[in-house]
């Protein structure tokens, strides 16, 4: 079964990385069902039954978009809010959609790795960032994955840079 890759980037003709990620994920057109949410909502109206549908459809889903102020593009953040509603994503005998359905991040990062610190709480500090979204797909029963990060986009990176991010990208994606 295909991955649906849900991108959320505000400016996608502009990015480096997740532009990049897109070209190659469509290559592979039987592993992979790339939606792009400002693509399809450019006047930001979610149709909810239509995500609903397409998210019923895939047993795996992977949220893909850039990291700033330390959160998600507010596009991804509306989906979240208008999306996974009461009675669908939890909360009744009927709801918990995504359950067992395994979801995953990948994000870029205009940080390095490395300036990123350890809390007292958390080892590894992108766990720290990225737990809201871990409590909220555990909260509606889904299998939340350890999300996939390629930092540093912001240190003007090369071509091969690039494109070694590509490969630790499709595999990640085959290892889910």
């Amino acid at each position: 079964m295909k991955i649906l890759i849900i991108v959320t980037h505000p400016d996608i003709k502009n990015s480096v990385i997740n532009k990049r990620w897109i070209e190659e994920l469509n290559k592979y057109p039987n592993k992979y069902l790339v939606h792009q949410l400002h693509e399809a909502y450019p006047d930001e109206k979610i149709d909810v039954l239509a995500e609903q549908k397409l998210v019923e459809q895939h047993d795996k889903i992977v949220f893909q978009f850039p990291y700033y102020w330390f959160n998600c593009p507010s596009l991804l953040k509306k989906w979240m809010d208008e999306v996974l509603t009461h009675g669908w994503a939890y909360g009744s005998k009927s709801g918990y959609k995504l359950a067992g359905k395994k979801i995953a991040l990948a994000i870029s990062l205009g940080v390095e790795k490395h300036e990123l610190r350890p809390s007292e709480k958390y080892k590894y500090p992108l766990a720290e960032l990225t737990h809201p979204f871990e409590l909220s797909f555990q909260y509606v029963k889904a299998d939340y994955q350890p999300p996939f990060a390629y930092y540093g986009i912001d240190n003007n990176p090369s071509e091969e840079w690039i494109e070694d991010s590509v490969s630790l990208y499709l595999d990640f994606l085959d290892a889910l």
